[in-house]
């Protein structure tokens, strides 16, 4: 088991699903947690998952689409906590309308995926680098991408553009923050099974999603934290910059899947 005893992490989106895992995981590792999620009660579903695990949790609800509220959150978490040492942005949404055909995209639908992923995966990086460069300690920032943003994305135009984005701003990061001691890496999960992706797949399509994938299998939220861990700890302290794939070889196959309800990215 890898140690982070005495190191404090903020996550956000991590009242349920791919976020709860990164908080439950990081806990267990050692880490108190402080627990964002827009909606209060779950935000303290995600800070029982981490007091389970025997650590300190901090719910820090707030809409991180708004700088003042991000801003607040970070600093809720330092005050509570004491300090933060890893940062992982999980909000990402893909909107009120998440399907539709490209010549089919409304503006308004367009920016609220843009808001939801990118935008807000960049208030929360600003505010995250400004208190790891003021304590001086260097730290980690984990941004969760989407196997989506590596291929085309069909009838997710506007959410595969947001989340290559993502990869993009951690390069960008890196190379700004590297001096600092911080360093930026982005997951990307493949299609992942949490509470609410699964009731918008039929077994049909869940059987051939998991055929088109050389491992046969899906990733499942707990691997998800287990590698934030991995990369988040002193073992994985040479890794920066990097696009981190976790979609059980998605991005090898040859073959999609027909496209029905919901996405076949994180």
């Amino acid at each position: 088991m890898i140690d982070l005893s005495g190191k404090v992490a903020l996550v956000t989106g991590a009242g349920a699903g791919i976020g709860r895992e990164i908080a439950r995981w990081l806990a267990r590792a050692g880490c108190d947690v402080a627990v964002n999620d827009l909606d209060g009660d779950r935000a303290a579903r995600g800070v029982a998952a981490v007091t389970a695990e025997g650590r300190r949790g901090l719910a820090v609800p707030a809409d991180v689409r708004a700088p003042g509220a991000v801003e607040s959150m970070v600093a809720a978490a330092i005050a509570g906590l004491g300090r933060l040492d890893v940062a992982v942005n999980n909000v990402g949404l893909m909107g009120d309308a998440p399907q539709s055909d490209f010549a089919d995209l409304e503006a308004e639908d367009i920016r609220s995926v843009i808001d939801r992923n990118l935008v807000a995966t960049i208030l929360c990086c600003v505010a995250e680098a400004k208190a790891l460069k003021e304590q001086a300690e260097g730290g980690v920032i984990l941004n969760v991408s989407s196997g989506e943003s590596t291929r085309p994305a069909l009838r997710l135009a506007a959410y595969g553009a947001a989340k290559a984005g993502i990869n993009h701003l951690t390069q960008t990061m890196a190379t700004e923050l590297g001096p600092d001691g911080i360093r930026v890496l982005s997951i990307a999960p493949g299609t992942t099974l949490t509470e609410t992706v699964r009731p918008v797949f039929d077994d049909e399509h869940v059987a051939r999603v998991v055929e088109s994938l050389p491992l046969r299998r899906m990733t499942e939220p707990e691997e998800l934290g287990r590698l934030a861990v991995f990369l988040a700890s002193d073992l994985a302290r040479c890794i920066t910059g990097q696009f981190i794939l976790a979609d059980a070889g998605a991005w090898l196959s040859r073959t999609r899947p027909p496209i029905s309800p919901g996405s076949a990215g994180a």
